[in-house]
């Protein structure tokens, strides 16, 4: 076969399910957190857990800039990391603006440029709490100040703007902030050998490599990386050497060198350890620099990190971090379902290292998980009218814990208007509308498939352009239409994933059935391709029960619902109250049915269950000696996780007796 060049242009997203979304982040979400951003919305600020060194009287976040910038006088408000909210706010806005153009919201973010470019400092320095409040602390206590995160996350949303509009301010801006950083940090001497409290600087720093092919860019990035962990009394030299007694944020002295993944060099880890959004932006950072190095040893260690995430340490809805003190992860199968973190930001961070490792080999596994934290802990993150989020993600809530245990006081019953701590709503807006890059992959002459959305995309070959049309229903049905068109003749390879949970498949080409072996969870169609080619894939969407491994307590005796990739749940609303008192027995008959009057169009299914009986003579006693149970049959409801808390508020259980 004649070696081919495959390189992917446009891809257009038309799905009816994912463009509802979209569209919802474009006209919904962005305006609503602009209001937010300027106080300008009447919403109450909610603190995400019951702590009340919270800011949450507003967010102050823009006014922060024009502080900085001269423009007005004040003090800075809010997290030091607030800047980090405009500058996801602003990506999301890049992305937007590519899906459809919109000339007033382009105004709106090229003034957003304008103003930062004022707040920015003669060296390239941009960062609003230090050049209001601290300006003699700059770089000088990185375990707390988020500096180099709120300067990656600048990096990353202008070169996103960058590619949408072509505005070189933005880039410009962030050539002059990397080079401050680059000025500040390294091994030469006078230079600070050292890294950021929260991994962020390291993922932005390669995609600037990327856009602008600067090696010293690339080089810083492995810089962060490679440093990491690799000084032990960093961040302590640092707290000893500081002259002031504020601290930069409350708390942050009591956490171990494991929350920040900062206890042992990056190639030494083995395990996921500490804040959780941490753990996954670093694995983000080395997944995509294996990728542009040909880094083996960095390779293999994300692997490490990636098989202890997805094998012992993450929930069946793709969420991870079990505990809320550090937002962070515990130990193998310690995932308890009703005082868990699962911060959405996590999981937005677990598709981000999916996608990075999903460039670096062709392995279904990646595109599995990418899907299941996708399809559920990440949109479950915003209410379906895109002005309310969740911060945390359960899988188990009964509404008067919540309210009184403070141990769950971050177990939200409700969706709040916003956070104190507002890193997950603007996080889940900039993946929303960049979504179309995670569909497909290439290596060597191979298309990969890992989304099944129904899509246009344009591709070249050869520079013969192919177009690949995607249609399907998914994730209500399993049934995936690709129809290739192309002015000639053309060899390539297109793989198709099947996904963990289809336990059957079908592939046919124009008709013909396609005998091919799964290959690392895809099967591959390598053949001259013709214009008009069809290809059909056929997934099974039967409903089924998981279990958990027994090493996890918590899920003894227990089965999740799942179809398709959407993991289901039960909520007081359909079920009455006390629902760890249903149970699924094995013979249980299940029935789907798809409900466009419900929750705005989604699939739900019923099951004949049972639900224990509870008779009036417990009222009075608290234990007694164990008897014969007796149960009563219960019809069962049960509607897609990603949506529960959007009608009446109550209960809500993912994994119900079996």
């Amino acid at each position: 076969m004649t070696e081919q060049h495959v390189s992917q242009h446009s891809v257009n997203i038309t799905d009816k399910f994912w463009s509802h979304y979209i569209e919802t982040v474009r006209t919904e979400m962005i305006p609503y957190q602009w209001k937010v951003l300027n106080d300008q919305a009447d919403i109450t600020i909610e603190k995400e857990r019951n702590d009340e060194t919270i800011p949450s009287e507003k967010s102050h976040a823009i006014e922060n800039f024009k502080i900085a910038a001269g423009l007005e006088e004040g003090n800075h408000y809010g997290w030091v990391f607030q800047d980090s909210d405009v500058y996801k706010w602003l990506e999301a806005v890049a992305y937007s603006l590519q899906y459809k153009y919109d000339e007033k919201l382009k105004e709106l973010a090229d003034s957003v440029i304008d103003l930062l470019e004022r707040a920015q400092e003669k060296d390239g320095y941009l960062n609003t709490y230090f050049s209001i409040e601290e300006p003699e602390r700059r770089f000088k206590m990185l375990a707390e100040s988020h500096e180099l995160y709120c300067a990656g996350h600048y990096i990353e949303a202008a070169i996103a703007y960058y590619k949408a509009t072509n505005n070189e301010k933005a880039l410009r801006i962030a050539c002059r902030l990397a080079y401050c950083i680059d000025n500040h940090f390294g091994y030469e001497e006078g230079k600070i050998k050292g890294y950021d409290g929260h991994e962020e600087i390291e993922i932005a720093l390669a995609k600037l490599y990327e856009v602008t092919g600067e090696e010293n860019y690339l080089q810083l990035s492995q810089f962060f990386l490679y440093e990491r962990g690799q000084d032990t009394t960093f961040f302590a030299k640092q707290k000893e050497e500081d002259n002031s007694e504020r601290p930069v944020i409350e708390g942050m002295s009591k956490f171990p060198l494991s929350y920040y993944q900062a206890h042992k060099p990056i190639l030494e880890q083995d395990t996921a350890e500490g804040h959780a959004v941490r753990l996954v932006y670093m694995c983000t950072a080395m997944a995509d620099l294996a990728h542009l190095s040909n880094d083996d040893e960095m390779l293999t260690a994300c692997r490490r990190l990636w098989n202890n995430i997805v094998e012992k340490r993450m929930y069946i809805t793709g969420g991870i971090g079990s505990t809320v003190n550090g937002e962070a992860f515990t130990a193998d199968y310690d995932l308890p379902n009703d005082t868990m973190y699962c911060e959405t930001c996590a999981s937005v961070g677990l598709i981000f290292f999916a996608y990075n490792m999903l460039k670096n080999e062709a392995n279904g596994r990646y595109a599995d998980t990418l899907e299941r934290a996708l399809y559920n802990s990440v949109i479950s993150g915003m209410a379906l009218d895109g002005k309310h989020f969740f911060y945390v993600n359960p899988l188990e809530v009964k509404p008067e814990y919540s309210e009184k245990d403070p141990g769950k006081s971050h177990v939200k019953v409700t969706r709040p208007e916003w956070f104190g701590c507002a890193c997950c709503p603007p996080n889940l807006a900039r993946l929303l509308t960049s979504l179309n890059k995670y569909i497909y992959t290439i290596h060597d002459d191979v298309i990969y498939t890992n989304l099944y959305i129904t899509n246009n995309t344009t591709f070249e070959i050869n520079q013969n352009p192919i177009k690949i049309d995607q249609k399907t229903n998914y994730p209500w049905d399993g049934m995936n239409i690709f129809t290739i068109d192309t002015i000639k003749e053309t060899e390539f390879g297109l793989a198709l994933r099947i996904p963990y949970w289809s336990k059957t498949s079908n592939i046919y080409v124009n008709g013909q059935k396609w005998e091919g072996n799964l290959e690392n969870g895809y099967v591959i169609l390598h053949r001259s391709w013709k214009n008009g080619d069809e290809v059909t894939v056929e997934l099974d969407m039967t409903i089924q029960k998981w279990t958990a491994n027994p090493k996890v307590r918590s899920n003894q005796h227990k089965v999740a619902i799942q179809r398709g990739p959407i993991i289901y749940c039960a909520e007081e609303v359909d079920n009455g109250k006390d629902l760890h008192l249903l149970r699924i027995p094995k013979d249980s008959n299940f029935d789907y049915h798809f409900a466009p009057e419900v929750l705005g169009g989604v699939g739900v299914i019923k099951v004949n269950g049972l639900r224990k009986a509870y008779s009036s003579d417990w009222d009075h006693q608290l234990y007694r000696i164990d008897e014969q149970e007796t149960f009563e049959s219960d019809l069962i409801t049960l509607v897609p996780y990603f949506c529960w808390a959007n009608r009446t508020p109550g209960e809500m259980l993912v994994w119900l007796s079996k």
